[in-house]
This record gives structure tokens, C-alpha cells and sequence, in this order.
């Protein structure tokens, strides 16, 4: 199955490849956000957990799905520095989360009103929400695209099969973001259809920034490792400035930190099963 998957990504190339992945990223917020049909709340040690979950499936791939190759590739195209792609790309990729973070204005999940960050707006609270987490989607989407364009080039440390590992694994870690952001919503008052258009809308950002990935690096080759290592800083930038807090502001702690183990777990076994 797995074979004939990477042969079909083959033949469509990896700009088709990115949309359908990064696509299906997306269908998994908007099936994670139509929970809140069934659903008018959720009790916050499930959210925590979910959350957790999601830091660590970003942790996880990251390393495994982003750094990694990125360093193997800087070992190749940059032999006198192998380190300098991964270090610069990581760097950057930070930089660039934390100039969003400071100037788009937004609010996490579990704050208040009062806590909200960016520039001053006069946004409304579900706006602000729907734009945290937007600026969640835009690195996943792009390390997808990005993975799927290395592997067309067949650099060493990429593959179509890491390539799917890492969406596989992004899209599980979605379902429980589209949990996240419709629920507290519908909590507030917003109809269920609104809450539901909410959560899916957080996760369109994921198809633009996986095709924008793809096609730049298919483009510049010799920007690969430093690409997969921006998107590497972009996620754990978010997972530490904003995914961690968001799951130790109540007294269910340590369940979200079993949350975040398993999201890492599932993450890592995906990428050693499909990545080989």
C-alpha cells in the first residue's frame, strides 16, 4: 500500500502532492471541528490531553521528519558546514513565528480577553482565536510541502514515504485542533454551524503554505535543508510559546504531559515505519 502510494505521489508530482497532503491535513480539522454537532462542550482534561498530544506530534516530527534530513542534506550540499543549514533554517524559522506572534493580533485557546497578544485590535474574541491557530497551521502546512519537495528531489534523508509519515501524522494531530477551537467557541455562544466554519477555516492556511513550500524548493535546491529546518523552528517555536503553556494553566498537568508522550510516540513510529 505504502509502495503504491509513493509511486502514485511520483507520477502527480510534488506540487499535486502537497495539496492532496496538506488537503487532507485540513479534512481532519474540519472532522475534529464537527464535533461540536454532536457535542456543546468538551471537559478540559480531555482538551488538555488533546493539546498535549499535538505538542508532541510537532516536537516528534520536527526532528525526525524536518532536522534530520535537513542535516543529512547539509552534509551533502555544504560539506565544509554540515551543521550551518539546519542551524541558520532552525534560527530563521523561529524569527519568523515570533515576528507573526508580535505583530498579528490573536488570543490562545484557555486565556482570557485580557491576555490577548499582537498588536492592539479591535478584533472580536473569535477572530483572535481563529488567527492563533492559523498561525499553528502555517508551518505544518509548509513542512509538508517542503518534505514533499525534497523528496522529488531525491535528496538523501527525504522520502515520499517520510513525506506521508509527516502529513499522517499532522492530520492526527488536526483532529484535536479542530476539537480545540470549535468547542471553546461554541461554549461562548457561537451557533454550532459558525463553530464548526471557525475550526475548519484555522486549518485552510495548511494546502497555500504546503503548495508555496513544494514549489520554492523544487526551484532552489540548495535551500532544502535550510527550508525543512525553518519549518522545524517555526513548530517548536509554537509548541513552546503557545501549545505547552496553553496545557498548564489548570490542575490537569500531568495528563497533558502523557498527552504530549503520545503524540511524540505516534509521531516518531510513524516516521521509522514510513520513513525507512
Amino acid at each position: 500500500m505504502i509502495q503504491e502510494l509513493e509511486i502514485f505521489f511520483r507520477k502527480i508530482g510534488p506540487i499535486w502532492s502537497a495539496l492532496l497532503a496538506t488537503t487532507f491535513t485540513w479534512a481532519l480539522t474540519a472532522l475534529g471541528a464537527s464535533l461540536v454537532f454532536v457535542f456543546k462542550s468538551m471537559k478540559r482534561n480531555v482538551l488538555d490531553v488533546m493539546l498535549g498530544f499535538t505538542g508532541g506530534v510537532m516536537v516528534a516530527a520536527s526532528f525526525w521528519s524536518l532536522l534530520n534530513p535537513s542535516i543529512e542534506m547539509g552534509r551533502d550540499l555544504y560539506p565544509d558546514f554540515p551543521w550551518m543549514p539546519a542551524a541558520v533554517g532552525f534560527l530563521l524559522g523561529a524569527i519568523f513565528i515570533y515576528g507573526l506572534d508580535k505583530f498579528t493580533p490573536h488570543l490562545h485557546i484557555n486565556f482570557g480577553l485580557e491576555e490577548k497578544e499582537g498588536v492592539q485590535s479591535k478584533l472580536h474574541k473569535t477572530t483572535l482565536l481563529i488567527l492563533a491557530i492559523t498561525l499553528h497551521n502555517i508551518p505544518e502546512g509548509l513542512a509538508v510541502g517542503v518534505l514533499f519537495g525534497a523528496a522529488a528531489e531525491g535528496l538523501p534523508g527525504a522520502s515520499y514515504g517520510a513525506a506521508l509519515a509527516l502529513a499522517i501524522g499532522i492530520g492526527i494531530q488536526n483532529f484535536p485542533e479542530g476539537i480545540a477551537v470549535s468547542m471553546p467557541l461554541r461554549r461562548q455562544g457561537v451557533t454550532r454551524k459558525k463553530s464548526f466554519w471557525y475550526g475548519q477555516l484555522s486549518a485552510i492556511v495548511e494546502p497555500v503554505a504546503g503548495v508555496i513550500g513544494a514549489a520554492l524548493v523544487i526551484q532552489m535546491q540548495m535551500i532544502l535543508p535550510f527550508a525543512l529546518a525553518f519549518a522545524a523552528g517555526a513548530m517548536i517555536y509554537v509548541v513552546v510559546e503557545e501549545v505547552i503553556p496553553e496545557t498548564q494553566r489548570d490542575r490537569y498537568t500531568d495528563i497533558a504531559v502523557l498527552g504530549f508522550i503520545g503524540g511524540f510516540l505516534v509521531m516518531m513510529i510513524l516516521d521509522v515505519a514510513l520513513g525507512a
